[in-house]
């Protein structure tokens, strides 16, 4: 037993230096840097799942198992894992509060299930680049091109990417399986997983209707941003968070409605980032939604504005340009003019400031912990893209409930928000 226990700390130690076995980590010590708690323990994790698929087969281990490794621990900036960590600390320690290791691996499943999202993700809108580097179904793809073959693998490399994301899928269920929660925390952990299992993939497959279906309505577009981004990204790591520290039913409700409203900021910003962001910073090509045709706000925004102006120049753009798969970058530029001269990218930057303040009202209604709420708030404006000072005024507000002629609520369910009720 003392072999192995050196071999994992040694292993440790290759992803980032000291024992991975968190147990008696004091809480403060994953405050200073919750990406890289998290990283450790995945590491351990990921490390062990490996060697399993090795004594399946050698090829399935390298070439499968070994990206999923390489994948979850190569980037990222752990988003989700944050907010289910500040989530716990806000609503403070209470008597049956887990481990702090039992809590690291809860979000080393979340993290799991974004590998899993992502590489799914990426070869249904066949996307060439995540995080500066090919994307999981172009590496396959390349290993086996060859003059005359380019289709053949390609189709490999899709196929053995849903492979791949199908494995980190079941590693993420495996390790929340082992971390052997009971009682009402348990249940209520695995009731909230379950929950962002299934909305992540009806987000996804909401967005590809989106596309092919060729739809055109701001309900909708608002209806993926509440399921890919504000459920699963924000408000069920949150929620994952207050059920870890057992919170109260009120506090869970309002850490849930500021996720809710934060979630949908969150997916705002990563539409305008997706026309108008620097790939340097982003790690993705820019216009990939506009030449995939994805049903975005930032899109209904630009059609409900340009018709209610008569602009059929600039309907005639997007009509176009959408959509086109080879679209070059000029055409690129025309829809960007047409976002610009609409007031669309402009009205969007406004929707997220307004969210934010709203998220940020929904977390002051909360008795959280004055420590953790300060830098939950940071970090809702940085996944916002909102340049706030969390300890200063909020921004100013819109009306609540009236995001615009262009393109209806931002939120799905603005009662629900408003009240900051959880759905039942």
């Amino acid at each position: 037993m003392r072999g192995r226990d050196e071999g994992t700390a040694r292993r440790a130690e290759c992803h980032g230096g000291g024992d991975t076995r968190p147990a008696g980590l004091p809480p403060a010590a994953v405050d200073a840097d919750v990406p890289s708690a998290v990283g450790r323990v995945l590491g351990v994790l990921l490390d062990e799942q490996v060697g399993r698929a090795g004594g399946i087969d050698a090829t399935f281990a390298r070439d499968v198992a070994g990206r999923v490794r390489s994948f979850t621990l190569e980037g990222g900036k752990r988003t989700r894992s944050q907010f289910l960590w500040w989530g716990l600390r806000a609503c403070g320690k209470g008597p049956g509060t887990p481990a702090v290791g039992t809590v690291l691996r809860v979000a080393a499943a979340v993290e799991l299930l974004q590998t899993c999202a992502l590489v799914h993700d990426d070869a249904m809108d066949r996307s060439p680049v995540r995080r500066g580097r090919p994307s999981v179904h172009v590496e396959f793809a390349e290993r086996f091109t060859a003059p005359g073959r380019e289709a053949r693998a390609a189709r490999f490399g899709a196929a053995a990417a849903v492979l791949t994301g199908d494995l980190a899928l079941a590693w993420a269920d495996d390790t929340l399986a082992g971390v052997g929660l009971d009682g009402r925390t348990g249940a209520r952990v695995r009731e909230i997983w379950q929950a962002m299992r299934g909305e992540m993939v009806a987000g996804q497959y909401l967005d590809l209707y989106g596309q092919i279906s060729g739809s055109r309505s701001a309900a909708l577009a608002t209806r993926i941003s509440y399921l890919k981004s504000a459920r699963y990204s924000v408000e069920r790591p949150l929620a994952l968070g207050a059920a870890l520290a057992g919170a109260e039913e009120a506090t869970a409700r309002a850490l849930c409605a500021a996720g809710r409203c934060a979630g949908v900021a969150f997916q705002f910003q990563d539409d305008l980032l997706g026309v108008f962001g620097d790939p340097e910073r982003t790690g993705k090509p820019a216009g990939d939604d506009i030449r995939e045709g994805k049903l975005t706000t930032l899109l209904t925004v630009a059609r409900a504005r340009a018709a209610r102006r008569h602009d059929r120049a600039a309907l005639a753009v997007l009509d176009r340009c959408v959509g086109d798969r080879g679209l070059d970058d000029a055409g690129l530029e025309r829809v960007r003019a047409v976002f610009v001269a609409t007031g669309a990218r402009d009205e969007v930057a406004a929707r997220i400031r307004r969210l934010v303040t709203r998220s940020f009202r929904h977390l002051a209604s909360a008795p959280l912990d004055a420590f953790a709420a300060t830098r939950l708030r940071r970090l809702i404006a940085a996944v916002a893209g909102v340049d706030e000072d969390p300890d200063g005024p909020a921004p100013a507000d819109g009306a609540d409930g009236a995001d615009g002629a262009d393109g209806g609520s931002d939120c799905p369910d603005p009662a629900a928000c408003a009240r900051g009720g959880r759905d039942r």
